[in-house]
């Protein structure tokens, strides 16, 4: 029998909806019906176990993923990127161990590989209660962290692209200090997800030690050679900073929900939530600071919750700024958020 998303499925669709009846608290029907008949498709179409493993896995790691950072969605968190070498003593682990120190005491949580190095040292700066560990495991076993271990925050997955949604989906801010080539790919790989608008705009900062520069190659080498040849623009440079200070980093990300709280897109338009109303002669200026990302007869203006907001229960108390986007320059969208943050 062929297996469609639509409900023409008759019996099948009967026999799925007396089960999700069963299970009880099922919270949104229409999206475990699709994942039932996924997997009922997967298996008629898989001619490879190793790919109905992968998909196996891949989705009870993303379900435990949700059941640990659920309870805490309310709660900002920083995911921190580091190399796994830096032994404690060095400039950087103490910079690192401030910086969680600094984090928990602004509020805020961290979530780190759960391993050595800086990992360890920004879960010993915030304590057990403000940490999050994103394990992998790994052939030469690499070990939790003694804030990690036993921590009931602690996950280890078997795949690296299931850990990265992780880092990612959950954080309000990156922090990236010197490391290897899994802290080059992540930095690479979060600048790329907002570049694109696949991740909302965010705090990333790369935390340099003043004595020993490390970011410096790495932004000369994105002059250079990336926006020399028009690899990328000039306003991709607005995506992140680099700091020299645990002070500066706190500052940075704090300064970034100093008045945009969130967003989301509503049927094209691009709507910010803030902390705070803006007057009509600032979204004047931003009118006419950032025409270049809105569309001819586009506008930027003051709203309440939308319909579909309203809906969906979503800070529904906040005010809002309802934007014609270009869904284009998110170096530029960064920038405008900047500007919210300094009126």
């Amino acid at each position: 029998m062929k297996i469609h998303f639509t409900k023409n499925n008759g019996p099948i669709d009967e026999i799925i909806e007396k089960l999700m009846e069963t299970a009880e608290g099922i919270g949104r029907p229409k999206y475990v019906r699709e994942m039932i008949l996924a997997s009922l498709k997967a298996g008629q179409e898989a001619d490879e176990s190793a790919d109905l493993k992968l998909m196996n896995s891949t989705l009870k790691e993303m379900r435990f993923t949700s059941k640990v950072f659920g309870p805490y969605r309310n709660i900002r968190k920083v995911t921190v990127f580091g190399s796994a070498r830096t032994l404690p003593g060095d400039p950087v682990y103490e910079m690192a161990k401030l910086f969680g120190k600094r984090l928990a005491e602004t509020g805020y949580m961290v979530i780190t590989g759960g391993g050595g190095g800086i990992m360890q040292a920004v879960n010993e700066g915030a304590g057990h209660e403000h940490s999050f560990g994103v394990n992998i495991r790994l052939p030469f076993e690499e070990k939790p962290n003694p804030v990690s271990e036993g921590n009931p925050r602690f996950i280890t997955y078997k795949y690296f692209f299931n850990r990265k949604v992780a880092f990612l989906k959950e954080a309000d801010a990156v922090a990236l200090f010197p490391g290897g080539f899994g802290t080059l790919d992540e930095a690479m790989e979060t600048l790329t997800l907002v570049q694109t608008g696949k991740r909302n705009p965010m705090p990333l900062v790369l935390v340099d030690d003043p004595d020993r520069p490390y970011w410096p190659h790495l932004i000369r080498f994105l002059e250079e050679d990336l926006l020399a040849r028009d690899y990328i623009c000039p306003a991709d440079f607005s995506l992140f900073e680099r700091v020299c200070s645990v002070d500066a980093a706190v500052e940075k990300i704090r300064h970034f929900y100093r008045r945009y709280h969130s967003l989301r897109y509503v049927h094209g338009q691009l709507v910010i939530r803030l902390t705070s109303a803006l007057g009509p002669d600032e979204i004047r200026k931003l009118t006419d600071q950032f025409h270049d990302i809105i569309p001819p007869g586009g506008r930027i203006a003051a709203s309440g919750a939308l319909e579909a907001e309203r809906e969906d229960a979503d800070v529904i108390h906040l005010p809002r700024l309802v934007i014609d986007f270009n869904r284009k320059n998110f170096g530029r969208l960064r920038s405008l958020i900047d500007s919210i943050n300094d009126f």
